[in-house]
């Protein structure tokens, strides 16, 4: 698939059109994203999975890494970290200390639900990526700490695991390949861990799921004081695929610095909320209309977009005209692809109640361990309170941004962040409608007396 421009105008240059296509079933990596096939061994195995998977190890450590370098693959799980990069981090093998690969399936942000397709309809891809990764790494232990609320998820990745170890996939020679491996499932205990890596770690300990102090890097001193690197879901998940097809099949899609294909769940106010996997710089309103059926009422009718999960901040409905899902572009105009999860909201949103419900939640899930976040996320939500019902007075709304800005940036995990920049983003775009319904309630109150 390619991105190509149109002329629409030939006297008129400068107009240009954008003409994208949908991503062809052949390109798409996860080809039972819906369960409607077999889930099996035999069934992924048919459609190509577990397949040379010895001779693509004995290529050695050092190949895989630079294939997933080359391919350009980031990171799927919000921070968008260059793969390769972060598994170049690890230091070489220590026979005095182990390595291990964390895979984080605690898919716990409010409006993301990609992970959870792959662990109950695609738990192989998930296995033989956690193979390949643990190789390139040398890890020979992979944990894989699945969201508490993941029951069914659970079981059908334990069940993927356990048919992995009956066919010699996994355990002493893992698939015929000399290299030991060995998967474990943790089951959480439903506490969100805002993403951060650490935290995932502790919890995986056995104890409260806070997050660390950095450095040390889970890198050098991560799960049990060893080298470890934690990767998403998705992120391990496209690895086969990827080597078997090669970097620059991965690398064709998207735009240069955000390529590959990527799960997108769209959810709210459209008419047909889903998970589907796309290329990476998809145009948000293609996405939309193609996959999630339109904006309910029309795309007349749409107010804003959160357009990468609870976390980063909205979009109202000009940019979102010409918004591409990628890394970069949204970066640009001050937002984040985040997880791929595009939340839409339509013009009959109470826009500043969506983003105070999000303040409470962020304020609730707070560890308390950075006192900017401890406070500050209960000030935001407070000061969020009265902007719903209008109480407030219109120079809290600059006071309500100085107090952001005192959390972003000055905690030790980015649940400060998360909890900041939907604020931001509402004041950025929306100020106006929060201004007036403070005048509003001001003058009834006023005319009341």
């Amino acid at each position: 698939m390619e991105f190509h421009l149109k002329v629409i105008n030939g006297n008129d240059p400068n107009q240009l059109k954008r003409i994208f296509e949908m991503l062809k079933d052949e390109d798409r990596i996860f080809s039972n994203l819906y369960g409607m096939k077999d889930r099996t061994i035999k069934g992924v195995t048919d459609r190509g999975h577990w397949d040379g998977t010895a001779k693509l190890i004995k290529k050695g450590a050092g190949w895989i890494i630079d294939e997933i370098k080359s391919s350009g693959l980031r990171g799927r799980g919000g921070a968008g970290f260059p793969t390769g990069l972060k598994w170049s981090f690890m230091p070489k093998p220590d026979p005095k200390k182990p390595s291990y690969l964390v895979i984080n399936a605690d898919e716990s942000e409010p409006g993301t639900c990609k992970d959870r397709e792959i662990l109950r309809h695609e738990p192989h891809s998930l296995i033989e990526g956690c193979l390949f990764a643990g190789f390139a790494m040398g890890a020979h232990t992979a944990y894989i700490y699945v969201r508490g609320e993941y029951v069914r998820e659970k079981e059908c990745l334990q069940i993927a695991v356990d048919e992995a170890y009956d066919k010699g996939l996994l355990g002493k020679n893992a698939a015929k390949s000399g290299w030991s491996f060995d998967i474990f499932i943790h089951h959480g205990a439903g506490a969100y861990i805002c993403g951060e890596e650490t935290a995932l770690l502790e919890s995986l300990e056995g104890k409260k799921g806070m997050p660390r102090m950095k450095p040390p890097f889970p890198a050098m001193a991560g799960l049990y004081g060893c080298p470890t690197t934690v990767n998403n879901v998705e992120s391990i998940a496209v690895v086969p695929t990827i080597l078997r097809r090669g970097a620059s099949w991965f690398s064709k899609f998207g735009r240069p610095n955000n390529t590959g294909t990527k799960l997108f769940c769209l959810s709210g106010h459209i008419n047909t909320p889903c998970v589907v996997e796309e290329e990476m710089s998809i145009p948000l309103r293609e996405l939309i209309d193609k996959h999630g059926g339109g904006v309910r009422g029309g795309w007349s009718e749409l107010k804003a977009i959160i357009p990468g999960g609870a976390s980063v901040p909205l979009l109202p409905a000009n940019i979102c005209e010409e918004a591409l899902m990628d890394f970069d572009w949204l970066k640009e105009q001050k937002s984040g692809l985040g997880t791929g999860a595009v939340i839409v909201m339509d013009k009959q949103t109470d826009i500043i109640k969506a983003i105070w419900r999000l303040s409470k939640f962020y304020k609730h899930e707070s560890c308390g361990q950075c006192t900017p976040c401890r406070e500050g996320t209960g000030w935001m939500m407070r000061i969020m309170e009265r902007f719903v019902n209008g109480s407030a007075e219109l120079d809290e709304i600059d006071s309500l941004l100085e107090v952001t800005k005192q959390v972003e940036g000055h905690t030790i995990c980015a649940l400060g962040d998360a909890a900041a920049w939907p604020i931001q983003g509402l004041m950025r775009h929306f100020r106006s409608e929060v201004e007036a319904r403070i005048k509003k309630t001001n003058e009834s109150y006023i005319a009341a007396e």
